[in-house]
Formats: structure tokens, sequence, C-alpha cells
């Protein structure tokens, strides 16, 4: 099976191929379009900023590449919010891949933003989740979130519920790190290998 990461400028693609290490799985780092196209599958994890990413993504091609992809692609992190529509940081059109928008927390009552640490995933839907995972604790990092909506797989509460799991056709997103999150995460990659 090959398993290609999206190479594009984000911070935090080290883990993510540790991970799958892990599990005993080799996966190859890379932008070069006929590499990622020929995947059996495609991980697309990644720290940083919108905007920024967006355009490195549009520069290279990128952009159009990951639409056309018709394997099951992950997104995780900036992964996940990078596949929707749009996203308050910095007001960046996003790939639009799945309909939903992206904005910042507001914090009501003194709650700190990003929001950093355990939290509980709930409300699982198929695809990389299974039903022994609702209430199960993975690892997030994030000032930005998807709402809730039709797509939404996962559901965490942080000021309000958001969509910690999204998918739609063959792509699925993890707004928390998998590859951080433990024996949890660790299943949820397994998952998604197995898809």
């Amino acid at each position: 099976m090959r398993i290609t990461i999206i190479d594009y400028n984000a911070g935090n693609v080290q883990s993510v191929l540790f991970a799958l290490e892990r599990l005993g799985v080799a996966a190859v780092l890379t932008g070069d379009h006929e590499t990622i196209r020929s995947a059996d599958k495609v991980i697309f994890p990644g720290v940083g900023e919108a905007n920024t990413t967006m355009a490195y993504l549009r520069e290279q091609g990128l952009d159009e590449l990951i639409r056309s992809l018709t394997q099951p692609v992950l997104g995780i992190c900036l992964g996940m919010q990078l596949l929707c529509e749009h996203s308050e940081e910095n007001d960046t059109p996003c790939l639009g891949i799945i309909p939903q928008k992206v904005m910042r927390f507001q914090p009501v009552n003194g709650e700190k933003v990003p929001h950093i640490g355990w939290n509980s995933i709930r409300s699982l839907k198929n695809g990389v989740f299974t039903p022994g995972q609702e209430g199960d604790y993975v690892y997030f990092v994030h000032s930005y979130y998807a709402e809730v909506g039709p797509y939404t797989t996962a559901t965490t509460d942080y000021i309000l519920p958001f969509s910690s799991g999204l998918q739609k056709d063959n792509f699925f997103a993890t707004q928390f790190h998998p590859e951080k999150s433990g024996k949890v995460g660790e299943a949820i990659l397994k998952n998604f290998l197995a898809l």
C-alpha cells in the first residue's frame, strides 16, 4: 500500500511520519503531483496559517490536484480546515471540497484561545471512527474550528460544539491530531488505512 503525505510547507508533518512508522507503514512525504496521484491513500496534515498555506498550494498547483483526488484523503488540523470552503483566518477562500465554514473561537468565560490539550469526541459517524470511540479523548491545538453541519462525523465541545471530524465522499478529516492522540489516534489512523 502506497501512502503519501502531501508536503506543502506546513509544519508538523514529521510526527505523522513517525506515527505511521509505529504502525509499520512507510509513507512518502512529497509535493510531486504524480506520486500523490498514484498513492493508495493520501494524508494532508498541517499546522500553520490558512492564507499563506493556500497561496503556496495554488502556486504549486496542489489546490487543483487535491480537488481531483479520488482515493481516500485524510486532512488533519489545518489540512481539515483547508478542505472547507472559507476560513475566517485572514479571510481565506479554501479548497471548497467540504461546504463548511471555518470560524475563529470567541472566548466567552475567560476560556483560552487556542484550544490546546485533550478533549473528547462524540456523535461519531462512520468513516475513520468506530462506535467504541464515543467519548474518547484526543489531542487538539487550534484557534479556528469548522461549524457543525451535514458533513460532521464527530463533535467536540470547547466554548461551543464544533466539528472535530468531517467527511465528504473520499475526503475524511480530523481537527485533532491523531498522530499525537495515543492509542485512540493510532486506531483512527488504522481505520483510515483500512478504508
